[in-house]
């Protein structure tokens, strides 16, 4: 029988969150501040800041076992297929030795149809892990990053210690629900989390499905946390959601900027436009469900604007992306810089792997 050793989860031994709600039986990992939260009545980005991507515990232990009690909050679509739990991805030293799910917690159901949701409470569950060399080692828990994660408590059979600082640079990001990890099948999967570990930089990932929007409480947020490196991916949730038009959204983009440079006024500071999206290069939002398609049991999306209203200041991808290499252009700022979303996926890679959902890759 393990002798267990029970060690309170402070944020001290979270990297990646913005704070930690305290709840009835434990903590709940927040990536916007209290204060930031308290600026906005909005179901979408309450739901996707609450997801912990790119949210993970990190600490220094000789524990051969490590025991983590969590209760998800799983989202289900009616109509459509229910999707896989949740996974948390365990590296030691850097290197993924584990993963793993956690069943049962909390379902919230959404109507597409209605907009309507409803939530059904369950029980916490528990991630495992067994069987790690009893040297003295660095542990990182990714937690999923499309469950809001309650932590409840961390067990281990031997002591756990803080990390001792890599003196990586942190890497701030901000941007959609590509950002957050849409299709990506575990949290180190994510691109950002990808990208991040490819340039030994520590993350903080501010993507949120459907919610960038260059809400000034973002940038605020961005401007108040320490970073290295920053970037911005700006525009497809603008046309998503058609919440602006083109008068609108030019001052917003260098307000956004000019709230993070108050903060970070030499930092390296990199505006990523769209990528290729072909249902909204020349067609605005707002961006819809295909009804037709989650008939069938896909969940699909459609653009449904006019293109002929793109004369009266309605966005396009193509639009936005003119503007943001013009506004980069015209901010005259040796630390600023554009990078085309094409770049990144673009017309060859769209022939060779469609966006699956006409919306993410």
């Amino acid at each position: 029988m393990r002798n267990w050793i029970s060690t309170p989860i402070t944020a001290d031994l979270l990297r990646g969150a913005a704070e930690l709600e305290p709840t009835d039986e434990g903590v709940l990992p927040h990536r916007l501040p209290g204060w930031a939260r308290r600026q906005y009545d909005d179901p979408q980005l309450e739901m996707a800041e609450s997801q912990p991507s790119g949210v993970r515990l990190v600490f220094s232990t000789r524990a051969t076992a490590i025991e983590l009690d969590t209760r998800p909050t799983k989202r289900v679509y009616l109509g459509a297929p229910q999707p896989p739990d949740g996974v948390y991805d365990v590296l030691v030293d850097g290197l993924l030795v584990d993963q793993a799910t956690v069943p049962g917690g909390n379902v919230l159901t959404i109507d597409l149809t209605t907009g309507t949701t409803s939530r059904l409470d369950g029980e916490p569950g528990t991630v495992r892990v067994a069987g790690l060399s009893a040297e003295a080692k660095t542990v990182e828990i990714w937690l999923p990053h499309t469950e809001t994660t309650e932590l409840v408590a961390l067990r281990t059979d031997a002591p756990v210690e803080l990390a001792a600082d890599t003196g990586r640079p942190v890497w701030l990001h901000h941007g959609s629900s590509i950002s957050h990890g849409s299709n990506a099948t575990s949290p180190t999967g994510t691109w950002v989390a990808h990208a991040a570990s490819l340039a030994g930089v520590d993350l903080v990932n501010l993507g949120f499905g459907g919610s960038a929007l260059l809400q000034p409480f973002i940038a605020r947020t961005m401007r108040d946390t320490p970073a290295d490196l920053i970037s911005v991916k700006l525009g497809i949730n603008v046309v998503n959601a058609d919440v602006m038009r083109r008068r609108a959204f030019v001052p917003a983009v260098h307000g956004f900027l000019d709230i993070i440079r108050d903060g970070h006024p030499g930092t390296p500071l990199l505006v990523v436009s769209p990528i290729l999206c072909p249902m909204h290069e020349d067609t605005p939002g707002p961006t819809m469900w295909d009804l037709n398609a989650l008939s069938r049991g896909e969940l699909r999306f459609q653009a449904t604007g006019d293109p002929a209203d793109v004369a009266a200041g309605r966005l396009t991808l193509n639009t936005i992306r003119d503007e943001l290499a013009r506004i980069v252009a015209q901010r005259n700022d040796p630390d600023l810089h554009y990078l085309d979303g094409r770049d990144l996926y673009g017309a060859a890679d769209n022939a060779e792997l469609p966006l699956p959902d006409d919306l993410h890759p």
